[in-house]
């Protein structure tokens, strides 16, 4: 079942005239509430767009945002008159509510979105290498939750990577810890939820320029990367492998980039919220 988010907005008549038999009223009639909103997970921030509306009077749109599925924790946070907004300045691993309004010349303003989307922003980085483990490179596995690099068989590695002269691959170093490829893309952002199913049973994956990897890390963490070079190495310098990540703070959290269309779990208050 979805909820609302209502917006109400009183009606104003305003007459004006030159004289007792000139009358004329003011435009009172609100746009149409903004549809297909949807969410990408940033880092420190969201990235929010909607469907513009098509009355021809609009002239932009609000949105808003709070920390809870409740009109009561609402607050506009920006106003456009294109379709997107970024917003920024939010804290990691924390889920914040959207909903957007529309409003028009006249100053009129629609009610909420009908969907009231949720997202939870996360870390992330691009140009990431990690050197070959066969040649005892130091820097050949990856700490997500630090953002580092760490030796392949160091207690806070997450995965590591090796070349034996054939394949390109990645491991993980214990049962505890899965992987899986998520297939070819052409972002990062293509992978957008960790799946319940699929994981590696050998604990490796072959890896190739273009595919998008899932990790869930041994401490109950999501994360994804992106191959985007592979080198055999030579004369003396190891292999290497050079990949995009992004990774989810908030423990059991598996959203990696927000879906389209989510809608809160909680009801709003039984009341409209009025301004």
């Amino acid at each position: 079942m979805r909820a609302r988010w209502i917006l109400l907005l009183p009606l104003v008549g305003l007459i004006a005239g030159c004289d007792d038999s000139t009358t004329s009223s003011r435009d009172v009639t609100p746009p149409a509430a903004p549809r297909g909103i949807r969410t990408i997970t940033g880092d420190q921030q969201v990235y929010i767009d909607w469907l513009a509306n098509t009355e021809a009077d609009v002239a932009g749109y609000n949105v808003y945002m709070g920390p809870c599925y409740d009109v009561s924790c609402a607050a506009k946070v920006g106003a456009t008159t294109g379709n997107s907004l970024v917003v920024g300045g939010l804290t990691n691993g924390v889920t914040r509510y959207f909903a957007v309004s529309a409003y028009d010349h006249a100053g009129n303003e629609s009610g909420l979105s009908y969907d009231v989307i949720f997202d939870t922003p996360r870390p992330e980085g691009t140009g990431r290498v990690l050197s070959n483990y066969l040649d005892t490179s130091p820097g050949s596995g990856y700490d997500f939750s630090q953002f580092s690099t760490r030796a392949w068989d160091d207690t806070l590695t997450d995965m590591y990577f090796g070349f034996n002269g054939t394949f390109y691959q990645m491991f993980v170093p214990d049962f505890q810890t899965d992987i899986q490829d998520a297939g070819y893309s052409t972002t990062l952002d293509a992978v957008d939820w960790a799946p319940n199913s699929g994981w590696s049973p050998t604990g490796t994956v072959e890896l190739i320029v273009g595919h998008c990897y899932v990790v869930w890390t041994r401490d109950d963490h999501y994360a994804k990367f992106r191959v985007t070079d592979l080198r055999p190495g030579a004369s003396g310098t190891p292999a290497r492998a050079t990949f995009d990540w992004a990774y989810q703070v908030a423990a059991g959290n598996p959203e990696l980039r927000a879906r389209k269309a989510k809608t809160g779990v909680w009801q709003p208050r039984p009341l409209a919220w009025t301004r």
